[in-house]
C-alpha cells in the first residue's frame, strides 16, 4: 500500500473540507491496493526500439557519465530539438530520479502506432520546467509508486518539454491552459489525435490514479468495440481473399483438365468438328497484369468475363468491357451471349480490359 505524504496529511487536519478529501483519498488507496507491485521491463523490445527509432529508455539504467547525480540539481533545459526526447528523460532523471513512468524515447507518432497495435491508450505528459507546480507534481505524484505501476500496466507513456521540439507541437495541438499537464490520447481512424481526457494543474497520486482508472472504465468499452470492428474487417478481408484464391484454383484446375482431355483426344476428331477447336486468349488488365487461358470456340464472351471475375484482380463492383485490337472490337453487355466462333476469335487472341 502507498502511504500518503505526512505533510499532506498534517495540512488536511486543519479544516473540515480537507478532512473529507483525506477520507476520500484513504478509500482510493484501499481501492488500488491490488495493483501490481512490480512491472517487468521488456529489455529486448527496448533495445529493438532504441535501434529502430531512438529507443525506449530503461528505468533502471544509470544516467550517462555526462549527467552527474546530486540531490538538488538545477532544472535541466534541453537545447537540441533532434535529441529533445532523450534530453527530457535525462533532465527528468537528473532532477527527480530514475523511478518514473516508462516514457518512450521515440517520436510521438510511433508511440501512438504501438499503442494502437497493443490496444492501449497513450499517457501524454507535457513538462514545463519553469512552472512552480512542476517540481512537486513530478516528485510527489508522477514518480509515486502507485502511479508508476498503474501507468506502466495500462498505458504507454510519452513525455516532452512543452516549449521544445515535438512537445511544443503537441502543446499547440492540445492547448494546455495550465501546468502540470497530462492527457490520455489515442490515434483516430483518420490518423488524427483524439484527446480522451485532460488533467491540468497539481493533483495527488490518488486523484491521478482514480482519473486514469475511471477513464479506462468509461472509454475502454468504446475502445474495445473499435478493436472488434477492426478485427472483423480483417477477418472479412481474409475470407474474401480465400474465396478468390479458391475460385482461381478451380478455374486453373478446369484449364488443366481441358488440356489433358485435348491431349488424349484423337486428332481426327478435332478435324471432324471444327467447333471444338481450342483458342488461347491473353487478357491484359489495367494494372499491367496478364492472364492467359484456353477456351473453346463454343464458349461465350460471358465465359471470359466469369474467368476475369474469378481472379479477383478488379475492384468489386467495377464495370468494364473487353476490347480487342487490330481491328478494334468492343465486347460489352450486349455481346455476352455471343460465342467465340461467332465473334471470329483466332486461335491466339488478346483482349484488353477497359474500365467504364
Amino acid at each position: 500500500m502507498v502511504l500518503a505524504n505526512p505533510d499532506t496529511m498534517a495540512r488536511a487536519k486543519m479544516s473540515s473540507p480537507l478532512d473529507m478529501l483525506e477520507t476520500s483519498c484513504t478509500r482510493l488507496v484501499r481501492r488500488v491496493v491490488n495493483l501490481p507491485r512490480a512491472i517487468s521491463r521488456v529489455v529486448d523490445q527496448g533495445l529493438d526500439l532504441m535501434n529502430a527509432a531512438g529507443g525506449r529508455r530503461n528505468h533502471h539504467q544509470f544516467p550517462p557519465p555526462s549527467v552527474p547525480l546530486h540531490h538538488h540539481p538545477p532544472p535541466y533545459q534541453p537545447t537540441n530539438n533532434i535529441q529533445s526526447n532523450w534530453d527530457f528523460l535525462a533532465g527528468f532523471e537528473q532532477q527527480f530520479g530514475v523511478t518514473h513512468p516508462f516514457f518512450y524515447a521515440c517520436r510521438f507518432v510511433e508511440v501512438l502506432k504501438m499503442a494502437q497495435d497493443e490496444h492501449k491508450f497513450v499517457f501524454l505528459y507535457l513538462h514545463s520546467p519553469d512552472h512552480p507546480f512542476t517540481p512537486p507534481f513530478c516528485k510527489d505524484t508522477l514518480c509515486a509508486e502507485v502511479v508508476v505501476q498503474f501507468l506502466d500496466a495500462n498505458f504507454m507513456s510519452w513525455g516532452g518539454v512543452a516549449n521544445i521540439g515535438e512537445g511544443m507541437h503537441l502543446a499547440a495541438t492540445v492547448k494546455p491552459t495550465t501546468f502540470p499537464f497530462c492527457a490520455i490520447v489515442a490515434r483516430g481512424s483518420d490518423d488524427s489525435l483524439v484527446v480522451v481526457q485532460k488533467m491540468e494543474g497539481p493533483v495527488t497520486p490518488e486523484v491521478l490514479v482514480e482519473t486514469l482508472q475511471t477513464t479506462l472504465e468509461e472509454q475502454g468499452l468504446a475502445f474495445d468495440n473499435a478493436r472488434v470492428d477492426k478485427e472483423e474487417k480483417r477477418r472479412d478481408d481474409i475470407r474474401l481473399r480465400q474465396e478468390q484464391d479458391a475460385a482461381y484454383s478451380a478455374s486453373l484446375q478446369a484449364d488443366q483438365e481441358k488440356a489433358l482431355k485435348r491431349k488424349k483426344k484423337p486428332q481426327h476428331q478435332d478435324n471432324a468438328n471444327p467447333n471444338t477447336q481450342d483458342i488461347q486468349i491473353l487478357i491484359r488488365f489495367p494494372n499491367g497484369e496478364r492472364k492467359q487461358r484456353v477456351f473453346s470456340l463454343r464458349d461465350k464472351i460471358e465465359d471470359i468475363s466469369k474467368f476475369i471475375d474469378s481472379l479477383g484482380l478488379l475492384e468489386v463492383g467495377k464495370n468494364y468491357r473487353l476490347v480487342s485490337s487490330f481491328p478494334r472490337k468492343v465486347y460489352g453487355v450486349d455481346q455476352m451471349k455471343m460465342s467465340l466462333k461467332d465473334a471470329e476469335f483466332g486461335t491466339e487472341s488478346t483482349l484488353f480490359i477497359e474500365l467504364i
